[in-house]
């Protein structure tokens, strides 16, 4: 506590100050007058001279009365501390002297002591001999910590940036400091949140330093300053264990940590860190979305032995937690990995879709900058083809694709597009256009067969290889445009023909509806006289049948009887001689027939009558034999 120097006068029952040191005046007032005072009395930040009435008055004749109280106290030795304040004791002489070099004194030497007086009265403190001086104590607030610099204590080793830890209660007691050879100079060890007794002449603390705090989703990626150099050839410092998150500077240096950039990072939380010994940079968790694999490429690590097999010649695949490619992705989720010492590179495992199509691109944007393949045919026509590629990768070939071509776009711009654009490019040049139309199908199929084959070989699945729209140039589609459009209008002519034939058919459809009763009538009566006339057929059939059989019959009979009467003909023939033969039938056939042989009337003429009579007999012999004729040629008996 400071002196307090002030004078004063005294009239007419009233007090007046002057030369006062009036906040430290007022501060001793209020503390001797507050038996008599309300706490509303106190205003701390009015005029100090206006609080110069009535208690006020008192109070400051009765602290004036302490002061010189305390001064007679001094005088005997006495120092009294409170409980909110450090008393700092300096030693002006003693038969001790301190080494050179040093500061504070641990063991009676004059100098400023290492030890400081707890609250109370202490004695043998004598005013020539001691100084004193109260300082507050030492707060550091929650989510804070103290950094703390020495005056005192030993050298820090070369390449060292921060002072070792020694047990010294949180910088509380000095003297075991010292002899524990505790060193001056910024210090590996901080001070927690709390009140703490502090000699703050022979140390500084820096109580504005927050605590680190690490955000959820996030993690925390350190730098160190201190510690052993990195190895050479790496990067980062390897994984150092018992050092409570670097929250213990001193057992990370000492366990083998090396300064630079660090392996481990922090996870979301409240950490009390040095930031003389850390920086600190926060970064976002790495996702792995659903459908992909996450491939870890680490640049830090024990090397490890290349598990990819002899045939793979385009990098090493290590085990997890080694330098190179790990062999086993990281399925979905979210990854603490630190950005500064690995690279992940998402692969997707699902079936996706690269377009070879002008203004059409996938959210992915592996297809960027892929556009319609141009082509040229063989009789002259440069068009564009529209192509999209279907691609699966394994989950378990991911790192291997990773391994050969670093990402999933190297794949796509060093072997994917220079495979596809030739392929169809070659196809198409020895075509002619119209030929390449014909053919789509074809073309097509034998371009899947093709890259899936050749995209094997980069452990890659070629799912579907799908052409999309083929644009010839209009010179040439103009003329089958035209004829395509004739064929449709004469198709749609026909179309209204076939149309109105159907609505012919449906009049005549309906119109037989309507008469369709008198329509089943007759054609009722039609079946009735079709079958009347069959029977009547059938009856002339069987009639004309039992006549034929009937003439059948007597034909056979007049044959048989014919012939019987030709044999007896021709042996009477041969026996009377022909001309003899046919007279007498002649005769006979006159005697049968009862013709007059002479007639009636006889005209005179030319011959006489022999002749006459003659004529008459050929005549009806003629007729005679004329009826056996017509009857042997087919007349009804």
């Amino acid at each position: 506590m400071s002196d307090i120097h002030c004078g004063y006068t005294a009239s007419n029952n009233a007090v007046t100050l002057h030369d006062c040191d009036f906040p430290a005046l007022v501060q001793v007032a209020q503390v001797v007058a507050a038996p008599w005072m309300k706490a509303a009395d106190f205003v701390p930040d009015v005029d100090p001279r206006a609080l110069l009435s009535g208690e006020i008055v008192v109070g400051l004749l009765v602290a004036l009365l302490l002061i010189r109280l305390l001064r007679l106290w001094r005088l005997l030795g006495l120092v009294y501390v409170p409980n909110d304040k450090v008393c700092i004791v300096t030693k002006k002489w003693g038969r001790k002297r301190l080494a050179n070099g040093r500061i504070i004194a641990t063991d009676g030497e004059a100098g400023l002591q290492a030890d400081t007086l707890t609250p109370g009265m202490h004695f043998g403190f004598w005013p020539w001999q001691y100084s004193v001086e109260f300082a507050p104590l030492t707060t550091i607030e929650p989510d804070h910590s103290g950094h703390v610099t020495m005056i005192d204590g030993e050298a820090i080793p070369p390449g060292r940036l921060l002072a070792r830890h020694v047990e010294c209660n949180d910088f509380q007691d000095l003297t075991a400091f010292i002899r524990n050879k505790g060193q001056r100079g910024p210090q590996s060890s901080i001070i927690r949140p709390g009140t703490y007794r502090i000699n703050t002449k022979a140390m500084t603390v820096d109580v504005s330093d927050e605590a680190l705090i690490v955000e959820p989703n996030k993690i925390a990626i350190i730098t160190t300053n201190d510690g052993n150099p990195l190895e050479s050839g790496e990067i980062a410092g390897p994984i150092i264990e018992n050092h409570s998150s670097f929250q213990d500077a001193d057992a990370f240096i000492t366990n083998g940590g090396r300064r630079g950039l660090q392996s481990q990072v922090l996870m979301p939380g409240i950490y009390y860190v040095n930031n003389w010994f850390i920086d600190s940079e926060e970064v976002d968790l790495q996702d792995v979305p659903i459908g992909h694999v996450g491939v870890v490429v680490s640049f830090v690590g024990p090397p490890g032995e290349d598990t990819s097999g002899a045939d793979f010649t385009h990098g090493h695949i290590v085990k997890q937690g080694q330098k190179g490619v790990w062999d086993t992705p990281l399925q979905p989720g979210r990854y603490p990995l630190n950005t500064r010492t690995t690279h992940l590179q998402c692969v997707p495992t699902t079936n996706f879709v690269l377009n070879w199509i002008d203004g059409v691109k996938e959210a992915h944007g592996l297809d960027a900058s892929l556009k319609s393949i141009v082509v040229r045919s063989s009789d002259g026509f440069s068009y564009p083809i529209e192509v999209s590629q279907i691609l699966h990768i394994a989950a378990e070939n991911a790192p291997r694709v990773i391994a050969r071509f670093g990402t999933v776009l190297n794949f796509v711009t060093q072997v994917l597009e220079p495979i596809i654009d030739n392929w169809f490019r070659n196809a198409a040049q020895p075509m002619k256009l119209m030929d390449f139309l014909m053919q789509r199908k074809d073309i097509q199929e034998r371009a899947e067969k093709y890259i899936r084959d050749e995209l094997a070989k980069y452990d890659v699945e070629a799912v579907a290889t799908p052409m999309g729209d083929i644009s010839p140039p209009d010179k040439l589609m103009s003329p089958i445009q035209d004829k395509e459009v004739a064929l449709q209008q004469k198709t749609m002519f026909d179309a209204q023909k076939e149309a109105q034939a159907q609505r012919q058919d449906m009049e005549e459809a309906k119109a037989k509806a309507d008469t369709m009763g008198q329509i089943v009538q007759a054609s009722r009566n039609v079946e009735t006289a079709k079958l009347n006339a069959e029977s009547a057929v059938a009856k002339a059939d069987g009639e004309a049948q039992a006549r034929v059989l009937e003439g059948s019959s007597r034909a056979t009979a007049t044959l048989a009887t014919g012939n019987a009467e030709a044999e007896v003909l021709d042996k009477k023939v041969k026996a009377i001689g022909q001309g003899n033969w046919a007279s007498m039938e002649i005769l006979g056939k006159l005697a049968d027939s009862k013709t007059p042989i002479v007639p009636t009337i006889v005209a005179g003429g030319e011959g006489g009558l022999p002749n006459a009579l003659m004529a008459s007999l050929l005549g009806r012999m003629a007729v005679i034999d004329a009826a056996p004729v017509a009857t042997d040629a087919g007349a009804q008996p």
